[in-house]
């Protein structure tokens, strides 16, 4: 348990490096995005994949980070994988990704915060999102007072 989270770690802080091949003016776009703008975002996990592949790791960071948009129902990106096929913590990492990414500010919206952040990850359990890694969130923000500060 203590290596996966270690390897979650490292594998949060580096996730999205591949956003770095991504034209800034998309990145920071106040309105919504085009078909071919949101194609080029979603290619940021393979992009992150392919700058870390090679990096020596005792994890398989380049894989967490490029499964970190998949989703349990299959719906997600790159490879459309379901379920038990996606690492373990790939899953923490996705759940984490949502909340942050709802609770902070994004040049098209304001920050959601945690309540509506909670809801979309609870909502979806088992559906987009691991069932015990939801779990394990609400419990940190709602029984244990977790805070992003």
């Amino acid at each position: 348990p203590h290596d996966k989270i270690e390897a979650i770690r490292m594998a949060g802080a580096i996730h999205d490096i591949g956003k770095i091949s991504v034209p800034s003016e998309i990145l920071c776009k106040p309105a919504l995005l085009t078909d071919l703008e949101f194609s080029l975002i979603k290619n940021h996990s393979e992009y992150s994949y392919e700058i870390i592949k090679d990096v020596e790791s005792p994890w398989p960071l380049a894989d967490i980070v490029r499964q970190h948009h998949e989703r349990m129902d299959g719906s997600g990106y790159p490879q459309g994988l379901k379920d038990g096929n996606i690492l373990i913590e790939s899953r923490v990492l996705a759940v984490a990704d949502v909340v942050e990414a709802m609770i902070s500010y994004r040049p098209y919206r304001p920050a959601l915060g945690p309540e509506h952040a909670l809801s979309e990850i609870e909502n979806n359990a088992g559906i987009l999102y691991d069932p015990n890694v939801v779990s394990a969130c609400s419990k940190l923000f709602r029984e244990k007072g977790y805070q992003v500060t």
